[in-house]
């Protein structure tokens, strides 16, 4: 392969300085802002007892959530050396740089492209940390899980953690999957659900069905975070 053949390969804002220089802006101030409004959250938990049982155990997990929700589930599981899959486009890279500054890792790719590539690093990843899934990301439908997560539950194991955090002032984005941010002084509340497992002999209807447990999960974790959230602090 030629030099101006590799150069054509690169992604597109690789290839523009403007693109780099909007990246290395958008990486270089998001992470100490979200550091900031952070600290000024005041964070709840629930069914905390599901992650500090895997915790015991010494047990590695593959955490489930929307994709609208990356920022305030982020809060709760930073400094863990999570592993997240985050696409190879613009907003992946961003993404990417933001999350190790909160002691992330991130797998790139997709399950629109790039997913075996993401799929492969976190294979071996797992064998030394827990890793992520945003179910139905990284252009949705939201609220619809795709199959990554399954395919991974089984090859590895491991159990899937469904979770979801939101707060109770936040800005909503009008992006596909209604990102969702809290406000500055908010109130978040996270729930954990119990970990499921899929088996390893599972066959094609078997990984339907529990992507469709999974969905079942994050939901009924969305409801028990709308009702906390309802109620009095």
């Amino acid at each position: 392969m030629t030099a101006d053949a590799h150069d054509d390969a690169r992604p597109s804002w690789q290839r523009s300085w403007r693109r780099r220089a909007e990246l290395t802006a958008i990486a270089g101030l998001g992470a100490p802002l979200l550091g900031l409004l952070g600290r000024t959250l005041h964070l709840e938990w629930q069914g905390r007892e599901h992650l500090e049982a895997l915790d015991r155990g010494g047990e590695r997990y593959i955490v489930a959530l929307w994709h609208g929700h990356i920022l305030p589930g982020m809060f709760y599981f930073r400094d863990r050396g999570i592993v997240v899959v985050t696409s190879e486009n613009f907003d992946g890279e961003w993404i990417a740089r933001i999350i190790r500054r909160f002691g992330f890792g991130a797998a790139r790719g997709s399950s629109s492209r790039g997913g075996a590539k993401a799929m492969r690093s976190l294979l071996r990843s797992i064998a030394s940390a827990p890793a992520a899934f945003t179910v139905d990301g990284p252009r949705g439908p939201r609220g619809v899980a795709h199959p990554g997560i399954v395919w991974l539950a089984r090859a590895t194991g491991h159990p899937i953690l469904p979770i979801h955090a939101a707060a109770d002032r936040a800005w909503t984005l009008g992006s596909w999957d209604r990102t969702h941010i809290p406000k500055p002084w908010s109130r978040v509340v996270l729930t954990i659900g119990a970990p499921m497992r899929v088996a390893r002999e599972a066959d094609e209807a078997a990984l339907d069905e529990a992507l469709h447990d999974v969905e079942a999960r994050l939901r009924a974790c969305e409801a028990a975070t709308a009702a906390r959230l309802a109620a009095s602090p």
